[in-house]
């Protein structure tokens, strides 16, 4: 959520601008400051006259444990070809007919080799086993170099290198939780919140930012009742002033089974509060992850503080993923997602007028001003953008298997920037949208919020445990993306059967025909539908119906 400061807007050289002045995403606001461009712009990568292979290798588990040395691990290997020169990417020479047969991989960990095998051009997530019996397992992690060579007829071999780590850590402290990461889908996987024992399982996080005082602390019943409608995270929003209000609240989420994201956004970049806050709750089996930097780009903090608070939470913990949220469309973003797992965007575009701030009195533009959704439209569409923005990014840097991108829903309005709060159906489409664009956890700000959205929310919640994880979260998943008339559809196939996620960003009534998608017309016809989510659509004849802003899930075969 937005928090204003007096903030300096840096460069990457460090550079101080001319005037101290409050300024949003490295905007100045006000009416009285003078309009100056706020720099820290993503690149647009130059375009190569000629193919480049942009070769990647990344664990498949974050953080494997000694439980994990009686079956093979795995590297995955990623072979893109792309015009685009982006980290990494270097030219590649290819036959004038067609790829070459394969790539020559292999992987060394700490100059060791552990794994070789044969990749295809242009493929992804192809795994290579290894084993971690010949390793030792360490709080530090391992260097890991993998190559790649190839040879094409009548053209010299070529050779690729990549760099990444692998995190093979000792068993933890009796008690403490350990959050893995799945690096082919960026899924968290853990195991029951109470600590009692169970099994891994995938997590897609669903909750609210919540107050803390005066909500999570008023009565703990409040935590049941958030477990039984079915979220599966909470995120308690500080100052944490009562630590002994706070042990209980930790521990009415143990009793439940409810996880934990646990929020530093105050203290982040003070090294000492950061200790004492890590070693206080890592052990706690509820935690899931760790939380630091709220907006630090709207905030314009140190370019370096995500990263650096990011170092000293895995010298202290290192079995969970840290996350942030950044709240600016482009403003020093690899910077700060840098220091993260897990990047979260909130673009909250309902109820705003983004052209001119009716708080500050000004035009909101690409160089100036703050409409409460920075470089927005008021379009639903904002949230796509984005979403695909940070995946682009994401790409670019070669961060597409180590970091996974979540969504923060607007939950609430009715003051300041944003006139109303959005209907239940309004915040299931802004869940479903950022899904099918690539979202892996639905964190809204804020509870306590309206009795409608909350159901609206909860139904989604229960929806996605339930059903449609299996699909969205499915290693071995494919997904394909269509968009017909504001109707905006995933569908992700296990085996058989094809999850259709289908969401109407029209305030009118629209349709999707199954039939236009040729690998879904015969089943759809034959009636193998079954809805597994309903907020305002239907399945009739092999047509998907939704309402005004309806969104619905459908397993079809």
């Amino acid at each position: 959520m937005a928090r204003r400061a007096l903030v300096v807007g840096l460069s990457l050289a460090g550079a101080v601008r001319n005037a101290v002045a409050d300024t949003w995403c490295g905007k100045n606001y006000m009416a009285s400051d003078p309009i100056v461009p706020p720099g820290g712009e993503f690149p647009v990568s130059a375009v190569s006259p000629d193919p480049l292979l942009a070769f990647r290798c990344a664990p498949v588990i974050k953080p494997y444990l000694p439980e994990d040395a009686s079956a093979p691990a795995a590297f995955l290997i990623d072979t893109p070809i792309t015009l685009s020169e982006v980290v990494g990417a270097i030219p590649i020479t290819l036959p004038a007919h067609g790829f070459p047969t394969a790539l020559q991989v292999t992987i060394k960990v700490d100059g060791k080799t552990v794994a070789k095998g044969p990749v295809g051009l242009n493929e992804t997530k192809v795994e290579l086993p290894f084993s971690l019996k010949g390793l030792k397992p360490q709080t530090t992690p391992y260097d890991v170099e993998c190559s790649a060579t190839i040879s094409t007829f009548g053209a010299r071999g070529q050779t690729f290198t990549a760099k990444t780590a692998l995190s093979y850590l000792p068993n933890p402290p009796d008690g403490r939780s350990v959050t893995k990461m799945d690096l082919r889908t960026g899924a968290l996987l853990a195991k029951p919140a109470t600590g009692k024992g169970g099994a891994y399982e995938t997590v897609f996080p669903v909750g609210f930012y919540s107050n803390f005082g005066g909500y999570l602390t008023s009565n703990l019943s409040v935590i049941d009742e958030i477990k039984a409608q079915g979220f599966t995270v909470i995120h308690p929003i500080p100052t944490f002033d009562n630590l002994t209000a706070l042990a209980q609240v930790v521990q009415r989420m143990e009793e439940v089974g409810i996880y934990l994201m646990y929020d530093m956004r105050w203290t982040y970049m003070n090294a000492t509060a950061v200790t004492e806050e890590v070693n206080r709750i890592k052990n706690s089996p509820a935690l899931l992850l760790w939380y630091t930097g709220d907006e630090p780009d709207g905030t314009s903090d140190p370019l370096n503080a995500t990263t650096t608070t990011y170092d000293l939470i895995y010298s202290l913990d290192g079995y969970h993923p840290v996350s942030l949220v950044l709240n600016c469309e482009n403003y020093f973003w690899p910077e700060y997602t840098a220091g993260s797992d897990i990047v979260m965007q909130d673009t909250y575009m309902i109820g705003i007028n983004a052209t001119f701030s009716t708080v500050w009195g000004t035009e909101c533009t690409p160089d100036h001003g703050d409409c409460g959704c920075d470089n927005c439209k008021g379009e639903f569409e904002d949230i796509s953008t984005r979403m695909d923005e940070f995946a682009e990014r994401r790409f670019v840097e070669g961060w597409e298997r180590t970091k996974a991108i979540w969504t923060v829903p607007q939950g609430f309005g009715g003051d300041s920037y944003w006139s109303r709060v959005p209907t239940g159906k309004e915040f299931i489409v802004q869940s479903v949208l950022a899904i099918n664009h690539g979202a892996l956890g639905v964190v809204s700000w804020n509870a306590p919020t309206t009795a409608e959205l909350t159901a609206s929310a909860a139904l989604l919640s229960r929806a996605l445990t339930s059903d449609m994880k299996a699909f969205i979260l499915a290693p071995h998943a494919s997904f394909a993306h269509a968009e017909a008339g504001r109707v905006d559809v995933g569908m992700w196939t296990v085996g058989g059967r094809t999850l259709v996620l289908a969401t109407n960003l029209n305030y009118a009534a629209a349709e999707f025909d199954l039939a236009s998608v040729p690998a879904l017309k015969a089943k759809a016809r034959a009636g193998r539908v079954r809805q597994v989510l309903d907020s305002g659509a239907h399945a009739e004849g092999g047509v998907i119906r939704l309402e005004s802003v309806g969104s619905g899930g459908f397993v079809v075969g």
